[in-house]
């Protein structure tokens, strides 16, 4: 559910309805408005996307081509937050937060929501959370992908390492990373290298660490 009718079902589902608007998010609108709404995701319209704020529309003649572009996405405009979880008992869960692309398309439905690509978890084989570019990442199911290959014995540092290379053949640029968990507490992450994001960090909370330890990984 999304768009308003996702906010008349939460209504309706007992939660109040708030302006969640701030002076920072105020400020950071008002400074897009004022450089022609850049950037944004639209493609293929009239006006031009790159010069104008629209409204926009289909044009009377599309021409595609093929982009070689880097993601928008990176870790200055995302926040998506990620987390794969072994309970006492066993049970694997995982889920993923997020608030979208920065200047995203409204009514846009990234790969959070979605089971398999924003995370997946079966409690025989382990759990696996994703987060970067959700309009490519989507595609390939990867904590759907990286959860099978751990049923099939794979390590899960090479699990999300598989992944991200199945997504590099069809995506060389794109921004993204992975965690991975499975049942009996091993874990391991991978990330795709772009200029700009040559690691990625991530918590792991467990019985065997004194405390919740940041660890690094290099992308490949």
């Amino acid at each position: 559910v999304v768009a308003f009718q996702a906010s008349l079902f939460a209504v309706r589902m007992g939660f109040p309805y708030e302006d969640l608007t701030t002076q920072k998010s105020l400020s950071v609108y008002s400074k897009w408005l004022n450089q022609s709404c850049q950037p944004n995701y639209w493609k293929n319209v009239v006006p031009d996307s790159s010069k104008s704020c629209g409204p926009y529309k289909r044009p009377e003649k599309v021409t595609y081509k093929e982009e070689q572009n880097i993601s928008q996405r990176s870790v200055h405009n995302h926040d998506t937050i990620g987390m794969v979880v072994i309970g006492g008992s066993g049970t694997v869960a995982s889920g993923t937060s997020t608030n979208g692309a920065g200047h995203k398309i409204p009514g846009r439905v990234g790969d959070s929501p979605i089971a398999g690509a924003g995370s997946y978890a079966d409690s025989t084989a382990g759990g696996a959370a994703a987060t970067g570019d959700g309009d490519i990442m989507m595609r390939f199911l990867p904590s759907y992908q990286a959860v099978e290959y751990m049923r099939m014995g794979t390590d899960p540092a090479v699990a999300c390492q598989k992944v991200i290379s199945r997504i590099q053949k069809y995506a060389p640029k794109f921004f993204g990373a992975v965690i991975c968990a499975n049942t009996t507490g091993s874990y391991g992450a991978a990330c795709n290298k772009i200029p700009g994001f040559t690691q990625f960090h991530f918590m792991v909370s467990s019985p065997l660490l004194s405390q919740p330890t940041e660890q690094v990984v290099d992308c490949i």
